[in-house]
């Protein structure tokens, strides 16, 4: 659990209620669900026109990331590189075999598989890079529906501000409808900017740093095998693996 983003999130809430409440308002008067509708909604819609189906689902689906984000196993693949440089040396590619059939994660087992063809380290470096370039690509782009997000939400809670002002204008005849009308206008723009900074790009930032830090795990494999099949010594390719572990 990433206890950092629910912390933030936290005391982002806190703040915003709490400084209501000095004010002397009350935290009653900051929920209007039809506010709430028309900014979601209206957001949602907005990405959706500009976003494929399925990369919208997948972009959903990632926000998992934010809460739980993947272990840093970097230290364990870097000991493990070097297990596999030391018996490729002493056995040869055919050793690559009993490390191959240990691992699950499908971007190893295309690297180990490879070395174990006796793919040369230039064809290596050019099959992970194409393979790095579509992975970031896919992710990007799922992760971009909530940079969208955050760009769409402030204008529709501003879209969301003259419809509560149609409604005062509607109704200027009867008092007791102006008090709604108005809290509509105002708290679906405060709907539509808090939801833009608070969640939509924090989550986009957030994603995008997982984005990275893949990149960087897979790049760091890539090097080590080039390595392996290069036959470097197995000293080298720890200090070459050291640099991504600072």
């Amino acid at each position: 659990m990433d206890w950092g983003s629910l912390t933030g999130i936290a005391l982002a809430l806190i703040g915003i209620l709490y400084g209501q409440a000095i004010e002397g308002g009350t935290v009653a008067s900051l929920m209007q669900p039809a506010a709430l509708m028309i900014v979601l909604s209206g957001t949602v819609g907005a990405v959706l026109v500009q976003t494929k189906p399925s990369t919208f689902i997948r972009g959903l689906v990632m926000v998992k990331l934010v809460l739980r984000p993947p272990v840093d196993d970097r230290k364990s693949l870097a000991k493990r590189a070097i297990g596999w440089s030391m018996a490729v040396r002493k056995k040869g590619v055919f050793a690559a075999d009993t490390f191959l059939k240990l691992e699950s994660d499908p971007f190893i087992r295309k690297g180990l598989q490879m070395i174990l063809d006796g793919t040369d380290a230039e064809k290596i470096r050019e099959v992970c890079a194409i393979d790095m370039h579509f992975y970031e690509v896919q992710q990007n782009s799922a992760a971009k529906i909530w940079s969208a997000a955050g760009g769409y939400a402030p204008t529709i809670g501003i879209l969301g501000a003259v419809i509560g002002l149609i409604h005062v204008m509607e109704n200027l005849s009867d008092p007791n409808l102006l008090g709604s009308g108005i809290a509509i206008a105002f708290v679906a723009t405060i709907y539509g900017v808090a939801l833009a900074n608070l969640v939509f790009l924090p989550i986009a930032n957030k994603l995008k740093a997982h984005i990275q830090h893949e990149l960087m795990r897979r790049e760091m494999l890539l090097n080590a095998w080039v390595s392996i099949v290069k036959g470097d010594n197995t000293k080298l390719v720890e200090e070459r693996l050291d640099a991504y572990l600072r």
